[in-house]
């Protein structure tokens, strides 16, 4: 399944599959803990989508590369 999520005047695609629609509202409150980091407001910049797998956000950037970030 995809959902949007919107943080800090960006929207970005989050896929994720639906036994796990619990760790979309995870990614959530981690965004909202993150909002004062600026380095990863400077990240979320580049980011063009978000794949959930259980409890760990992988970020994939416009360049390809990937962010892990766990969310329980």
């Amino acid at each position: 399944m995809m959902r949007i999520i919107n943080f800090k005047k960006r929207s970005v695609p989050v896929y994720y599959p639906n036994e796990q629609s619990a760790s979309i509202e995870l990614l959530n409150h981690k965004l909202h803990e993150m909002e004062l980091d600026f380095d990863f407001r400077k990240k979320w910049r580049r980011i063009k989508s978000v794949e959930m797998v259980r409890d760990v956000a992988i970020f994939q950037y416009t360049d390809g590369t990937k962010l892990y970030l766990e969310v329980s």
